[in-house]
């Protein structure tokens, strides 16, 4: 098995600069939009995160490099990477990679969303999960990927030990109710991975850094939105 990765603290106006200088790229690179987005739980949200639109080289580079400055400045100690099908896997490749360009080298290993019956078979791909695993995702809106790789890492004898995601939209996650309603509940999809489940969340920027860069670029047109997020904070928003 690999050495685990170690990783030191840093002050916390690194890690303030670390989140404003991520929703800063985010935005340049159109990833970060503002405007009316329907959520999954069917709330109208004045701002969107696509990590899919981290659609080339130099975008997934410089993610990556964003994903690898967190985790080395958070504490956590992991030995090997898991992406979730679909797009923790090229996140996960790419952490990779960044990690062992800064001397860190780790296994990692992605799954598929249907098993192999031909080859080596199987849904997992990579190296085997084994020790304690940190899964790589964009996003956290209902823990739902979250509970899946746990499941497959758990099965496979290894450890779920912790997640590490771009955005915390920090905000009230829903229960779905017999009658096929939703209903809101006073705690993140984050906070219930953190405290249900028991894994550490490590993420590179919150929903309060996309506000604070707001508030220091109010007078720039394309960032007057500060408002309309402050409001949706206010109304779904957890502490």
């Amino acid at each position: 098995m690999s050495e685990p990765v170690a990783a030191s603290s840093r002050p916390e106006e690194a890690q303030d600069a670390l989140a404003q200088d991520f929703v800063k790229f985010a935005l340049e690179c159109g990833v970060l939009r503002f405007g009316q987005f329907k959520t999954k739980a069917g709330r109208l949200s004045p701002y969107f995160f696509n990590a899919g639109l981290f659609d080339d080289g130099a975008k997934m580079g410089r993610l990556a490099a964003f994903y690898a400055r967190r985790l080395l400045s958070s504490g956590l100690q992991f030995d090997m990477i898991f992406g979730p099908a679909y797009k923790g896997i090229p996140l996960g490749v790419a952490l990779a990679v960044e990690l062992a360009r800064l001397g860190h080298n780790v296994p990692f290993a992605y799954n598929r969303k249907e098993a192999k019956d031909h080859g080596e078979g199987g849904s997992l791909v990579g190296a085997p999960l084994q020790g304690r695993v940190l899964i790589v995702d964009d996003v956290m809106s209902a823990g739902t990927a979250v509970r899946e790789s746990i499941a497959l890492i758990q099965a496979a004898g290894a450890t779920p030990h912790a997640v590490v995601i771009a955005l915390d939209r920090q905000e009230m996650a829903t229960e779905k109710q017999p009658d096929g309603s939703t209903l809101d509940v006073p705690y993140s999809a984050v906070q219930y991975v953190r405290q249900q489940l028991g894994l550490q969340v490590c993420a590179i920027a919150e929903l309060s850094d996309l506000l604070a860069y707001l508030a220091a670029t109010a007078g720039d047109a394309p960032h007057s939105h500060l408002a309309a997020v402050q409001a949706y904070r206010d109304r779904y928003g957890v502490r």
